[in-house]
Formats: C-alpha cells, structure tokens, sequence
C-alpha cells in the first residue's frame, strides 16, 4: 500500500499506513524533483497495468518430474503470474522489464515446500530428472540473483520457501531461536517479540526479505553496533545440497575444527543447495530507546564525527551521516501547526544564518540508541560531546526519526521517478576510514562525467551516505539517478555508468560489495576481488558439492 503519488493539486503525497509518512503532503517534494533532474509532471511515461500472459515465455516441462512431484503432496504452480513474480528481484533494469516488457527467461514451475523434509525431496527429484533450482526467499536481491539464464535448457524450478516461516524453538536459557529461513525479517521480530526478544537484524529490506537470504547474502543490518552482521549471528545452519545435508553436529558458540562450513554456506548466494533452518541468537527487547539527530557544516566534518565515535562509542545501535540534508528535507512532511512551523524557521535560522552552515552543502547524521536507560544517556552524551568537536549541532529527536525512517522509505523514490523519465538505483561498498572522502568525491565526479560522455542531457543526482560503521572501517552508500528524455536505451546508459563507478570503487580502495552481495550483476570482479586462487577454491566447492549444477543460477562463478 505504499508509494509516492502526485495528488490533483499537484502535491506530493505518500501513500499506505506502514510508516509515518503516510497520508501526509509533502510540499517541497515537487519542486525538489524539477528542480533536480529537469522533470515535469506533464512529461509522464506509465507502466504496463497488467501482466500480459502471452507475453509470458511458455514453461519447459519435464512431466516425469511433474508426476513425481505430485507424489510428494508438495504445493506446486505453473501460472504465468506466479513465474514471472519468481523471475526477477530489485535492480534497475528488472523493474523496467515488467514494466515495459518480459524476460527471455523465466522459471518453469513454481513449488512451495513447507518443511525441511520437503526441500530434501525437491532436491532429490531435481537430481533425479537433472533440473536447475533457483531459491527464492524475499524477492529483495539487488544483484540480478535471482534472473534464470537465459541459456538454461533444463526445467527450472522456483524453490520458493515463504511456507517455511515458523519459529521452531526459542532457547531462552542460551539466549538462541531456531527458526526456518523462509520466515520474513519484519515477521521475525514480531514473533520474537511477543516473546520478549529481538534478533536486533535489521536490513533496509527487513520488512520483505527471509532469514534464508540474509545468510545466502552475508547480510548486514543498521543496527549492527550492538547486535552484529549476520555472521555474528548465526549459530547453526542446515542446507539441503545436491550432495546431502550440510549442518555441524553442535550448536555451541565457536568451534576450532578447521575452515568454518558456515562460510562456505554464507554469502554462497544460492548456488550450493537451500537453507532451510537457522539457529540464530537472540536478545532480551532493549529497555529504552532513543532518537538524535546532528548537522554538520559539511560531509567531511560528519565523517571525521564518525571516524571518533567509531573508537570511542561501540554500543550505540545506529549512526548514520546523510550527505544532503536537503533531500531529507525534501521528503520533509507539511508542518501541523503554525507553531510548529515558527520552530522549524527558528532552528533553520539558528543554522544557517547565526552558525553560517551553508544549506547547499550541510549534512546530517541520524542516531538511534537502545539498551539500557542509564547506558544510553550515558553513550548518548559521549557522542554529542563528540559531535560539539567537530562543529556538529544537536537537531533533535524529529529528525533522527524521520531519518530513520528514510532509510526504509527512499526506496519507494524509484517508482515515481520512472513514472517521470527519471531512473535511479543505489549501490553500495566498504571502504577503510582514511580512503572514504577521497572514495566519495571520486566516485561522484566519475559518475558526472560519464553522464556526460554518455550523453545525458541533464544533470545527474549523485549523492552518498554513511551507515555501519566498524574499527577499520564503513559501508558508503551511493544514490544515483538522472532524466533520461532524448535516450533511447536508458538502461544500458545506466548500467555502463554504473559499471564505471563500481571501477571508480575498486580503484579507490573500495570492496565489491559490503552486504547487497555479487550475483550475476558483479561477478565480473570476482578475481580481482579474491584472486586466482581465492576464486578457484569456490569452483571446487561448487564442483564437489553441486557436481551436476543443480543450483545453477550462475551466481558468483
């Protein structure tokens, strides 16, 4: 129910109850967007209404799998809509494929297995009649993971484990949960809730991706500074593979018995079997939680902030630094109150007349504390006190929340601007501390000038932000997104410009990818990112485990 709309007064508005935002007006969008990218509301493209089943690619079926399958009792589908939904996740060019198009390929049938002991009868069938299976979880990939390809002559089978959604056990001595990883992030702290706990993983996806694909991925969520990345964890993991079923014979907290399994599991991206349960830790709901927000006069001072309260605050549960405050104002909804809006003139005021921040180039960085009350004052004044030393203002509760709250909302931007010729993605890496400015500026003037050589005849939008931050160093976030009118192949303009940052990235010291992971979309650098023989070890893996390329989505390799 939630997306960004122009009402008939011309007004933005989002829509939905999910969030905050929705049902408010927000008057400053408009002008935002014509201002930015040259859009008009009178220059509108719009997407197909309805799938177009002839379109649809027809199924290639293997009947002798299919009457084996109807054996198991295991709920299957060969319906066009069910296939395409399966077909793709959340990159750029797939949503402009459905909506002005169809992929070449697409699964051939859809099943629904329920348990574990269902997986390892799909799994069995598959090796049995040579079939290919993609896992679908969430759907949320942004690395072309789950495209099918294009020369797979084989029935494909979308292994979709949304039915696999119960918490299986809680552990509460030993502070654990046992949990499918077909259950959704948004599910997940719900049902742990009514229980008094949390897993504290929380992705920008949360509300739509599995805990399957969080450990296929190697996932890493905003809140990571107290409750860590996936592979902190995770306790154990059982995966159905072509070769049997992969899972240790202990649920302890560490174990020196060579190479860890679980990293060869984590981050496999579905090319070595399905993971079906994950004993994962869990946490005691925090007591207390509170909002902050700081502005800086400027990116770099925000960044030094950070680089500080990385060393010196480790427990704060989210600290992150927008680069552009004005596109949080942006998405700034209509004020209540007259009084509200006097205050708000006031703190602009305050900031960029009295403190001299020029508004064109000031940043804000949002802040959530949890835990206990008295520890999060405590961290809470250590890092304003922080802040003050490098020019940074307290901006209020308000304002962290609604940052906050961004960090889920931003991605609905994306469908409006196609509604209006504007296309835009997000991309992300980990970068060392002294190497993130020089990764920032450089990354956004390569981005610029290949809009230019490539023709754009607009001004592109580039920003970046902040978010997790570690000891060594931080995950940078790039916003991409530029008019399109006057291109006649847009998405291949994108995707070269793109592939041009991600060069810029590498150059300048970056990972590949901090958590959104490689897939089919940046396996390209695989070698350069692990080396020869780093690379060759995962083939062997691969060849071992999967010997008849099962799981072959061609992920990774």
């Amino acid at each position: 129910d939630s997306k960004f709309i122009f009402n008939k007064k011309g007004q933005a508005e989002f829509t939905g109850k999910r969030y905050r935002l929705g049902g408010m007006v927000l008057p400053t969008f408009k002008e935002w967007i014509e201002k930015t990218f040259g859009a008009s509301l009178e220059h509108k493209t719009t997407s197909r209404a309805s799938l177009n089943v002839n379109d649809v690619p027809p199924p290639i079926v293997n009947e002798e799998f299919l009457q084996d399958l109807r054996a198991t009792k295991i709920s299957y589908s060969q319906d066009a809509e069910d296939r395409v939904f399966r077909a793709h996740g959340h990159c750029l060019h797939e949503i402009f494929v459905l909506r002005e198009g169809m992929f070449k390929r697409i699964p051939d049938i859809v099943v629904w297995p329920v348990c574990h002991e269902d997986v390892v009868k799909i799994v069995e069938l598959a090796c049995k009649h040579n079939l290919c299976i993609i896992p679908f979880g969430g759907g949320t990939s942004v690395s072309s993971a789950l495209e099918c390809p294009e020369e797979e002559k084989r029935t494909i089978v979308s292994l979709d484990t949304s039915q696999m959604n119960r918490i299986l056990w809680i552990d509460e001595k030993n502070l654990t949960a046992c949990v499918e990883a077909g259950i959704i992030g948004q599910d997940l702290e719900k049902q742990l809730s009514e229980s008094g706990f949390c897993t504290g993983h929380e992705p920008d996806s949360m509300e739509f991706s599995s805990l399957g694909g969080w450990v296929a991925t190697r996932a890493s969520g905003m809140k990571k500074n107290i409750y860590g990345n996936i592979e902190d964890l995770v306790i154990h993991i059982k995966m159905v593979t072509p070769r049997g079923i992969v899972e240790k014979n202990c649920q302890v907290p560490r174990m020196s018995t060579g190479p860890d399994i679980h990293h060869f599991i984590m981050g496999s991206e579905g090319t070595l079997g399905v993971v079906t349960e994950v004993t994962i830790k869990i946490r005691p709901l925090p007591e207390y939680q509170k909002y902050g927000s700081v502005v800086f006069p400027n990116f770099e001072r925000g960044v030094a902030c950070l680089r500080e309260v990385a060393k010196q605050v480790r427990r704060i549960t989210k600290l992150l630094l927008w680069l552009l405050l004005f596109y949080c104002h942006a998405l700034k909804p209509q004020v209540a109150s007259i009084f509200t809006s006097f205050l708000d003139g006031l703190k602009k005021f305050y900031i960029t007349k009295f403190k001299g921040f020029d508004p064109n180039i000031l940043c804000v960085a949002t802040l959530l504390f949890e835990g206990d009350r008295e520890k999060v004052l405590q961290h809470e004044k250590q890092v304003y006190d922080i802040a003050t030393k490098f020019g940074g203002l307290a901006a209020g509760e308000d304002n962290g929340q609604r940052g906050y709250m961004l960090t889920f909302v931003i991605a609905y931007l994306r469908d409006l601007g196609l509604d209006y010729y504007v296309i835009g993605e997000s991309f992300e890496t980990s970068v060392p501390w002294d190497r993130v400015l020089d990764l920032c500026r450089n990354v956004k003037e390569r981005i610029v000038r290949e809009c230019k050589e490539k023709g754009v005849q607009f001004a592109p939008f580039s920003t970046c932000r902040v978010t997790q931050t570690y000891d060594a160093g931080a995950c940078v976030y790039f916003y991409f997104a530029f008019n399109y009118r006057g291109i006649s192949d847009p998405i291949h303009v994108y995707e070269e410009i793109e592939r041009a940052a991600r060069e810029e990235i590498l150059a300048n010291g970056g990972s590949l990818s901090h958590h959104h992971g490689v897939g089919k979309l940046r396996k390209r650098w695989m070698k350069e990112s692990i080396s020869d023989v780093g690379l060759g070890m995962l083939r062997s893996v691969k060849e071992y485990v999967d010997p008849n390329n099962i799981f072959g989505n061609k992920n990774l390799l």
